[in-house]
């Protein structure tokens, strides 16, 4: 297993999109499964990194 997390906070979430965390839990938060744990929410990275995926190939396709 890599040295990598795979659960993140909601923060380092959205350090790791080089956003804010209120833009994260605007833009992204809605659309990524969370792991909640009482009071803990946290991030599974494979989200950040799908979401990133589906939205860089809508803007690409939006370009055309």
């Amino acid at each position: 297993m890599s040295g990598e997390a795979i659960l993140v906070s909601r923060r380092e979430a959205a350090e790791r999109l080089g956003m804010s965390l209120r833009s994260f839990e605007r833009f992204v938060q809605p659309e990524i499964k969370l792991v909640r744990q009482g009071r803990m929410v946290l991030v599974p990275a494979r989200e950040l990194e799908k979401w990133a995926e589906r939205n860089a190939a809508l803007t690409l396709e939006a370009n055309r």
